[in-house]
């Protein structure tokens, strides 16, 4: 069989195999197969000088084996510590990582002083993440510092953290600092934004 034609053959074959992946109800699955069929697609193009078919299918096995990553990702067990906003861990925490903070809370410094009660989220011995804020006598949370560590800034911190507060007397958090980068994670965690503020009730 000529080369031309096992080409050819490889071309058709990836092109399958990306549009099976497409059909699959698991979403491993999926990722799975069309990684393999990025991958033939874009050695498919680059053999016939297609470069930018190539560039595509590769950013796609990129994307794919980053999700994958994700969703291969062992589940995190989490829980919640009470502390205290004079507690000298809590400094410890808040100064250690003082300047990744300070990229979504410019104010730490005034946030932090305003705080009359704290909560430090812990994986396994180790916290990964803090929320600091003002606690009314309505069960009213006003949120002055949600932070999560690095590592574990996927989300999943705080889809643990608000469901396990509302057994903590709260039925509403608010934030009405300017959110910055933050916004796209309070979105995420069902806050709604009112006029600049947002809000997510429980």
């Amino acid at each position: 069989m000529k080369i031309s034609v096992i080409i050819e053959i490889a071309g058709y074959l990836g092109s399958v195999l990306v549009v099976v992946s497409m059909l699959m109800s698991s979403v491993v699955k999926l990722r799975v197969i069309n990684t393999i069929g990025s991958s033939i697609s874009a050695a498919y193009a680059l053999v016939i000088h297609s470069y930018p078919l190539a560039l595509m299918n590769i950013c796609l096995v990129i994307i794919n084996i980053y999700n994958l990553m994700k969703l291969l990702k062992p589940e995190q067990h989490y829980s919640l510590v009470n502390g205290k906003t004079d507690d000298k861990f809590l400094a410890y925490f808040l100064d250690f990582y003082n300047d990744d903070i300070k990229n979504f809370f410019p104010e730490k410094d005034t946030y932090t002083s305003k705080a009359n009660i704290a909560y430090i989220i812990c994986c396994g011995i180790n916290p990964v993440g803090l929320l600091l804020g003002q606690m009314d006598e309505d069960g009213v949370l006003n949120i002055c510092i949600d932070y999560t560590t690095p590592e574990y800034r996927d989300c999943s911190v705080g889809k643990f953290l608000y469901p396990e507060l509302a057994g903590n007397g709260i039925h509403r958090f608010v934030f009405s600092a300017e959110p910055g980068k933050h916004e796209q994670y309070l979105l995420k965690m069902g806050f709604k934004n009112q006029n600049g503020i947002y809000i997510k009730n429980l």
